[in-house]
């Protein structure tokens, strides 16, 4: 999720380890750095080869046999100037860094975007999309929370902040399940034989799902309102990439047919290409508004570039107050 939530759920965990009420404070802030260090990946990145800050985003820094490895990284950086001069000791000091780093991997895979928490032993991107990268619902009571467990040290505010995440985590899960049923509906309403099917929660909330379903030549993109009121919001469909097809001039042996592969392998295959500029491939997983195939981010290609020219990495906003405004609608069930 995002750094600040992150840091969040770090402090709010180690707050209700600390058993010295004098040290919530410390804690909280030990456990809101270490909480987000591991994001610090997104400094792994090349000058002349962009899509290596997305190989190595959510990597090895989030896997969970990395968590000692990453507490002992904080704890030294962090006791040589806030450790010591609160009087902790070393191995205090690593104790809280080591768990407040622990949180953020698993919480990462809560999300929709894809982290390796079994590496080295495999590089599966494990997503359960549960919770969407950021949403106010689920970091605000744990702000509060830890704040007021900081001020009137008491370890209880942490406890209930910890039972608030447990409680918003649970309710993503049941909401990712009905998207997933409400998406085989539509597939078997339209006569579609499914290959695969996935619902992601849109934009800062667990109501509104994009549904994105698989079959033989095509993806399909819908919104449903799941659990309250459900509905469905009709989407677009769009041919799966087909490199012989869609780009015939492409050499399999350059540099921008390895890098195709490697996006495909960060999209899980969820690729295809861009309706409106043939020489884009785009993640059909990622829109803002949710029923929509116009992607978050894409890579371009040309068939004039050299034979060791990479891919070009684009990302799309497009008009934030126009897809706030539609998704609104579809959070308001109209």
């Amino acid at each position: 999720m995002d750094p600040f939530t992150q840091g969040a759920l770090g402090a709010a965990f180690v707050q209700t380890t600390s058993t010295k009420t004098p040290h919530l404070r410390i804690a909280a802030a030990l456990g809101f750095l270490s909480g987000m260090a591991a994001d610090l990946d997104v400094l792994i990145s090349s000058s002349t080869d962009p899509l290596t800050f997305l190989e190595y985003h959510r990597h090895f820094t989030h896997a969970l046999a990395f968590i000692p490895v990453g507490g002992l990284a904080c704890a030294s950086a962090i006791h040589l100037f806030l450790g010591k001069r609160w009087r902790l000791t070393f191995l205090q000091t690593f104790i809280y860094c080591t768990l407040g780093y622990a949180t953020h991997g698993l919480l990462d895979a809560s999300t929709s975007y894809g982290t390796m928490l079994l590496w080295p032993f495999s590089d599966e991107r494990i997503s359960w999309s549960i919770v969407p990268i950021v949403d106010p619902l689920f970091t605000l009571p744990l702000a509060i929370l830890i704040f007021y467990s900081a001020l009137r040290e008491k370890p209880l505010y942490a406890r209930i902040a910890m039972t608030w995440v447990g409680f918003y985590l649970a309710m993503g899960a049941l909401q990712h399940n009905a998207a997933l049923t409400m998406g085989k509906e539509i597939a078997a309403n339209r006569g579609h034989d499914l290959i695969r099917i996935e619902a992601k929660p849109s934009f800062a909330n667990i109501l509104v799902w994009k549904t994105i379903y698989e079959t033989s030549d095509e993806f399909h993109v819908d919104a449903v309102r799941a659990g309250l009121a459900p509905r469905v919001f009709e989407g677009a469909s769009v041919p799966k990439l087909d490199l012989s097809r869609d780009l015939p001039w492409l050499d399999p042996g350059s540099q921008q047919a390895s890098d195709i592969q490697r996006f495909k392998v960060f999209s899980d295959n969820f690729v295809a290409e861009d309706p409106d500029n043939p020489n884009r491939i785009v993640d059909i997983r990622y829109s803002f508004v949710p029923n929509e195939v116009r992607p978050l981010w894409s890579i371009e290609v040309s068939p004039a570039a050299k034979h060791d020219a990479y891919a070009v990495y684009l990302t799309h906003r497009g008009d934030a107050n126009k897809g706030l405004a539609q998704l609104w609608q579809m959070l308001t069930a109209r």
